[in-house]
């Protein structure tokens, strides 16, 4: 089959065809993403942005099917803005998709799977920020806690399991090390004390029976089959310091619980940003399909939007299709409120290509103007429609010669250069 020749224009032609991008650019000062179709380089930087007034939040979401450029997109701009003494904190459950940043940047990732080497303790006090007291610490354990049971049993809890669930939590024994972990919340949950009884006026039996459900679904993580990765004290030597966190969970990635671990790894995300001297980060979670479903991480998510302003915190969702924060849950539910909630809380969007089917929900979640919308059916590999507080841009990635061989993932798959 002989495809027809390419067809050749200037950008003064362009600029005509596609008004919408003829605008502007955004300045030199940022990190160098590519080439702006209607401009010269294109640079990008959320925190001179801000500065600058042009954006009110730092957060941002890249959307784009499988091998458009996505993850490309992201790897290299994390790598790049390393010039600037940005630090960058990623939860990836896709197999080896930042194995080679994380090796390029001199950092070893983070990998939890069942009775792996590493454990992460989800009730770590390191979890917490820095700053708060110790009734913070406990309150955001709380939280955490009933987050987590509420994700393992699909549904929110009942006001007897949040109370039960709090009690154990207190009355948990943290053991000889004085580290609480999970395996001593689930005991206390599963028998709980007269005293806590007590406290509410019940009798053990009916605590017990408040609490059992919650505590099933949370002795899955303990002696079930996601034990070994969040059932003991923090591993020695995990760091959260470095240039680049990759909380890598790519042996999790078809598991049906991998939400609930990315709750408890995203609670470690979280920690990695907030307990870090004044350096700027950028948060970025790869599949947020995974999590956005389950309304305890849409909402923790939320928070960590709230106040990306003041930590300094980039965050970054990625997803393959706008669709996919309408699919976190049924129309006017909890979940789909707050997935639209995020993108509301994110004036960067950056959209690869998308199928046909999914245009008319582009448009719909990101106003586009009808000349945006056709493009991203026919955008290649590597191009991006950027809507910056309501700006357009129309962008071209570029790898340099050594990037390459660490941004790219797909090298089996291709024939040649790339964008």
């Amino acid at each position: 089959m002989r495809l027809p020749a390419a067809h050749r224009v200037t950008t003064a032609h362009l600029q005509a065809a596609y008004p919408f991008m003829s605008e502007g650019g955004l300045g030199g000062r940022g990190t160098y993403i590519g080439q702006d179709l209607f401009g010269g380089a294109f640079t990008y930087d959320p925190w001179e942005l801000y500065s600058a007034g042009v954006l009110s939040n730092p957060n941002a979401l890249v959307a784009g099917v499988v091998g458009k450029g996505k993850s490309a997109l992201v790897k290299s701009y994390i790598l790049r803005q390393q010039v600037f003494g940005r630090r960058a904190v990623v939860l990836s459950p896709k197999p080896g998709e930042y194995d080679r940043l994380a090796e390029a940047m001199g950092v070893t990732p983070i990998s939890l799977y069942p009775g792996g080497a590493v454990r992460l303790n989800p009730l770590d006090a390191m979890i917490a920020p820095a700053d708060a007291t110790p009734t913070a610490v406990a309150q955001h354990r709380e939280t955490l806690l009933v987050s987590l049971a509420e994700a393992a049993v699909r549904r929110p809890l009942e006001p007897e399991e949040v109370t039960a669930t709090g009690l154990a939590l207190a009355e948990a024994n943290p053991g000889n090390n004085g580290v609480l972990t999970l395996p001593a919340v689930v005991d206390a949950l599963l028998r709980p004390t007269r005293s806590a009884a007590e406290s509410i006026a019940v009798d053990v039996e009916t605590l017990a029976q408040d609490g059992r459900k919650a505590g099933l679904a949370l002795r899955r993580m303990v002696t079930g089959d996601l034990r070994g990765m969040f059932d003991a004290p923090t591993t020695p030597g995990v760091s959260l310091g470095g240039p680049l966190t990759l909380i890598d969970l790519s042996r999790m990635y078809s598991s049906p619980a991998l939400g609930i671990i990315m709750l408890c790894a995203n609670a470690w995300q979280q920690a990695a940003v907030s307990r870090s001297d004044s350096s700027k980060w950028i948060s970025v979670s790869e599949e947020a399909w995974a999590t956005l479903r389950y309304t305890s991480v849409a909402r923790g998510m939320q928070e960590s939007y709230k106040l990306a302003r003041s930590y300094g915190v980039q965050n970054i969702i990625v997803l393959h299709r706008l669709s996919d924060l309408e699919a976190t849950g049924a129309a006017g539910s909890e979940t789909r409120t707050l997935a639209r909630g995020l993108l509301e809380d994110t004036e960067t969007r950056i959209i690869l290509n998308q199928p046909p089917g999914e245009i008319s929900t582009a448009v719909r979640l990101l106003g586009l103007t009808d000349a945006e919308a056709a493009l991203l059916p026919g955008l290649p590999r590597g191009r991006a429609l950027w809507k910056i507080a309501g700006r357009s841009f129309l962008v071209d990635h570029r790898l340099s010669q050594s990037e390459w061989p660490i941004i790219d993932t797909d090298a089996g798959m291709n024939v040649g250069a790339a964008h």
